[in-house]
C-alpha cells in the first residue's frame, strides 16, 4: 500500500527546510546549466550556425526550459511540496504510475550523470596538467569519493561548497567576457552573422549539440524537501536561473561571433581559454562546472529515491526511505548513488549511455509539462496555483517540444527511453496501489465526459448512432447475475449498462441500508469487473420505484433507451408486473425480458444457435441488432445467427424469402434464414430452433396475452422477449 510520507512537526520542518531561493534552487540550477558545453562546445555551435542562427538555437532551447519552468512554478504553488522534486510534483498531479516511472528513470539518469561529470572533470584536469602522473580512472575514482564524502556529510555542507564553485565560475565567465570585449570587431561580427555548416552538420545537429547545456533546472527542484518555502523558492529560483543563464549565453555568443575568426571557431582549439583575460580562470571554470554538476546530481538523485521509497510502491526499496539526522539526509540512497556512479567510472567510456541520460532528463521535463497541462485542462476547483502566468496550451507546447527534441537528438535513444518508461509504467500499474493523495486523472475524465455530454446534447439524433443503453432491474445482481451479463453482452463494449436495485420501504427509515446496498453493489461491479454503473433507490412500491428510475436515471444522450428485467412467474404480482411493462412502453423505452430460474445457460455461452423468431413487425429490427451484438462477445463469437420466419400455409414462401434476403443484405449482418409455412407457429418454431442457445421473440406489453407469453417462456434454452420502442434501424 502506498502511504503518504509522515509530516514532520512544525519545529522540525523549520530545521529541515533551511535553504532559501538562492542557495537551495538558484545556485544548483545555474551551476548545472553553465556547464562544460558552454566552455568546450559553444564556440563550435557559433562557428557553424553563425550569430543569428545561434540566437535561434538559444531561443528554441530556452523556450522549452522556460515553459518547463512555468509548469514547475504552477504545480509547486498549488500544493505543499515535500521531498522528491520532480517525482513529488508529477506523482501528486498525474498519479503514482507516472510519478513512479519518472522517479526510477530520473534517479538512474542522475546517478549515471555523476559519472559523466566526474569523467568530464578528469579529462579537463589532465588536459590542463598533462604531467599529473596518475591514471584517468584513478583520478576519477578519487574525485567521485570526494564528491560522495561532501554530499554524505550533508546538504548544508554541499551548498556551501557550491557557493565557492559559483564564485569561481562567475570569475571565469567574467574573464572571457572582458577578453572577448577587448577583441570585439564589427567586421568579424558581420562575417560571422550567417551560418557556415561543416560537413555532416546543420541547424538541428547544432541544436542537438547545444540543448543538453540548458537541461539543468531540475537540480534546484530536486532540493524541494530541503527548502524553507518551496512554493516561493521553486518558481523564483528556477525562473531566475533560466533568465540569468540565457543572458550569459547570449553575451557569450555575441563575443564569440564578434571577436573570433570563423576558422578559429571551427578549429580544435580551446577558444574561450585563448580569448580570456586570464586563461587559467577558464580551466577553473571548467573544473567548477563539472564538479558542481556532479555535486548537484549526487545530492539530488538520492532525494528522489528516498521520496519514492517512502511512498512504499515497492517494499524492497524500504531501506532507502530512511533519513539520517534532523535533516533526514538520505544517506542510504547516497551510498547507492555512489556505487552506481563508481561502477560507471570503472566501466570506462559512457558515450553510448550519454544520449539515453539526456533522454531521461527530457522525458522528465516533458512529463512535468504534461502534468501542468492536465491540471489546467481538468479544471478541478482544487487547482488554484498562486503562480498564474501560464496557460494549458503553453504547457502542451512544452511537452510536445521535449518529445520532438528527444527524437532530434537521437531517435534510437528516444525510443529506448520511451520503451523503458512503458515497461516501468506497466510494472507499477500491476501493483495494488492505494494512495492517500488525489491526482488529476479523475478530473480529466470528468471534464472530458462533461464536454462530451454537452456536445452530445446539441447533436440531432440519427438511427446510425443508436447504441444500447440498458437499465437492468436485477436487484443486487448476486442472485440474478445472468441479467447483468446479458445486458453487458448486448452492449458489446460500446453501450451503457446501469444495474439497479430497489429496496422496498420508506426512505426516511432506510438511509443507512440504502448507502450500504450501494456500496455492496459498487464493490460487486468492481470485483467482478462488470462494465456497469450502480444505482439504488428506496420506495414503498416497486412500480413507483421503477417509474422513478425510468424517468430520472441517466443524463443527456446516455439516458437508458432499454429496460432489461427478468420474467416474473409470481401469479399474485402478475397484474403489477404487466403494469410495469406498460409503463416502460409509455415512457418510450425498449424492453428485454429474460427467462428466469435455472435456464440462464446462455449468459455464460453454450452450444446451440442464436435464434430470432421473425414476426414481421417493428420488434424484429431490435432483435436482429441485439443478436448481432451478442455474437460479438468472446463467449458467443463462434455461435451462428439464425432467423426463423413462420408464414401461413398458403403464403408465397419464395417471395417472402427473396424479400427477407434483400432486407438482410442491406443490413450487412451474416445470418441464416429458415422460412416455415405452418398453421402452428409455436410448434414449428420449437422444432426449428434446435439446437438453441437463445431465442429472441418480439412482443407488445399492451396486446400480448400472459398465457401466450408463458408458452413462449417454456421453450428450450434462454428466451428473450423484446419490445422495440424505436430509434434503431437495420438499414442505418
Amino acid at each position: 500500500m502506498v502511504q503518504r510520507q509522515e509530516l514532520l512537526e512544525p519545529s522540525r520542518q523549520e530545521e529541515v527546510r533551511r535553504f532559501g531561493t538562492f542557495g537551495g534552487v538558484f545556485t544548483p540550477s545555474i551551476l548545472t546549466i553553465l556547464g562544460v558545453i558552454m566552455f568546450l562546445r559553444f564556440a563550435q555551435v557559433v562557428g557553424n550556425a553563425g550569430f543569428l542562427y545561434t540566437l535561434l538555437i538559444l531561443i528554441a532551447a530556452k523556450s522549452i526550459t522556460l515553459i518547463t519552468g512555468l509548469s514547475i512554478s504552477s504545480i509547486s504553488t498549488n500544493m505543499k511540496v515535500q521531498g522528491g522534486g520532480a517525482y513529488y510534483l508529477i506523482s501528486r498531479s498525474l498519479g503514482i504510475k507516472f510519478g513512479g516511472v519518472i522517479a526510477i528513470i530520473f534517479y538512474l539518469a542522475q546517478a549515471a550523470a555523476v559519472t559523466l561529470y566526474v569523467i568530464g572533470f578528469t579529462e579537463a584536469l589532465t588536459s590542463a596538467f598533462p604531467g599529473i602522473g596518475i591514471s584517468a580512472r584513478a583520478l576519477s575514482t578519487i574525485t567521485n569519493i570526494v564528491i560522495f564524502a561532501s554530499v554524505y556529510k550533508g546538504a548544508g555542507w554541499t551548498i556551501r561548497i557550491q557557493y565557492g564553485i559559483l564564485a569561481i565560475l562567475m570569475l571565469s565567465i567574467a574573464s572571457f567576457f572582458i577578453g572577448g570585449a577587448l577583441a570585439f570587431s564589427p567586421a568579424i561580427l558581420t562575417a560571422n552573422l550567417s551560418p557556415r555548416w561543416s560537413e555532416g552538420t546543420g541547424f538541428f545537429a547544432m541544436f542537438a549539440l547545444f540543448f543538453p547545456a540548458v537541461t539543468g533546472i531540475m537540480a534546484g527542484v530536486n532540493m524541494s524537501g530541503d527548502l524553507k518555502d518551496p512554493g516561493r523558492s521553486l518558481p523564483a529560483g528556477t525562473l531566475l536561473s533560466i533568465a540569468c543563464s540565457a543572458c550569459i549565453y547570449v553575451v557569450a555568443a555575441l563575443l564569440l561571433a564578434g571577436g573570433v575568426a570563423r576558422e578559429e571557431l571551427l578549429g580544435s582549439g580551446f577558444v574561450m581559454r585563448d580569448h580570456a583575460l586570464v586563461p587559467m580562470l577558464i580551466y577553473a571554470g571548467v573544473f567548477s562546472a563539472t564538479l558542481s554538476s556532479a555535486l548537484g546530481s549526487m545530492m539530488g538523485a538520492p532525494r528522489i529515491l528516498q521520496a519514492f521509497a517512502r511512498d512504499k510502491i515497492f517494499p524492497v526499496l524500504g531501506w532507502f526511505s530512511r533519513g539520517s539526522g534532523p535533516s533526514e539526509e538520505p544517506r542510504n540512497a547516497i551510498v547507492l548513488t555512489f556505487i552506481i556512479s563508481q561502477a560507471g567510472i570503472l566501466l570506462g567510456d559512457l558515450n553510448t549511455v550519454a544520449p539515453v541520460i539526456t533522454m531521461c532528463f527530457l522525458l522528465t521535463y516533458g512529463t512535468v509539462n504534461l502534468a501542468c497541462f492536465s491540471e489546467m485542462r481538468a479544471k478541478n476547483p482544487s487547482f488554484r496555483p498562486t503562480f498564474r502566468m501560464n496557460h494549458w496550451s503553453v504547457s502542451l507546447i512544452g511537452a510536445a517540444g521535449c518529445l520532438a527534441v528527444m527524437f532530434l537528438i537521437s531517435a534510437a535513444a528516444a525510443v529506448a527511453a520511451l520503451l523503458l518508461s512503458a515497461l516501468l509504467y506497466y510494472a507499477i500499474a500491476r501493483v495494488d496501489l492505494k494512495v492517500e493523495w488525489g491526482d488529476v486523472e479523475s478530473g480529466l475524465i470528468y471534464q472530458r465526459a462533461r464536454d462530451a455530454l454537452l456536445l452530445l446534447e446539441r447533436k440531432v439524433y440519427h438511427p446510425k448512432n443508436w447504441r444500447p443503453s440498458i437499465l437492468v432491474l436485477s436487484g443486487g445482481a448476486f442472485n440474478r447475475r445472468h441479467l447483468a451479463d446479458f445486458a453487458c453482452q448486448f452492449t458489446a463494449g460500446n453501450g451503457m449498462v446501469s444495474i439497479a436495485q430497489v429496496i422496498q420501504g420508506r426512505l426516511e427509515d432506510l438511509f443507512e441500508q440504502r448507502h450500504e446496498a450501494e456500496e455492496v453493489l459498487h464493490h460487486f461491479i468492481l470485483q467482478e469487473r462488470i462494465p456497469a454503473f450502480p444505482v439504488v433507490v428506496v420506495e414503498e412500491n416497486m412500480h413507483t420505484a421503477i417509474s422513478a428510475l425510468v424517468q430520472c436515471h441517466g443524463i443527456s444522450g446516455l439516458k437508458p433507451n432499454t429496460v432489461l428485467l427478468g420474467w416474473s412467474q409470481d401469479e399474485q404480482k402478475r397484474g403489477q408486473y404487466l403494469k410495469t411493462l406498460q409503463l416502460v412502453k409509455k415512457m418510450r423505452r425498449s424492453l428485454i425480458i429474460v427467462s428466469g430460474g435455472a435456464k440462464h445457460r446462455g449468459a455464460a455461452g453454450t452450444n446451440g444457435m442464436i435464434n430470432i423468431w421473425w414476426s414481421d413487425d417493428e420488434h424484429d429490427t431490435l432483435m436482429v441488432l441485439l443478436a448481432f451484438l451478442l455474437s460479438k462477445n468472446p463467449q458467443w463469437v463462434n455461435t451462428p445467427l439464425r432467423i426463423i420466419r413462420t408464414v401461413g400455409p398458403s403464403d408465397d414462401v419464395s417471395g417472402v424469402r427473396h424479400r427477407m434476403e434483400m432486407l438482410l443484405s442491406g443490413a450487412r449482418i451474416d445470418v441464416g434464414l429458415v422460412i416455415i409455412a405452418t398453421d402452428d407457429p409455436l410448434t414449428a418454431v420449437r422444432r426449428a430452433m434446435m439446437p438453441s442457445a437463445v431465442l429472441f421473440v418480439g412482443f407488445d406489453p399492451d396486446t400480448a396475452a400472459h398465457a401466450w407469453l408463458e408458452q413462449i417462456m417454456d421453450l428450450p434454452g434462454d428466451i428473450l422477449l423484446v419490445y422495440h420502442a424505436g430509434g434503431a434501424s437495420l438499414q442505418a
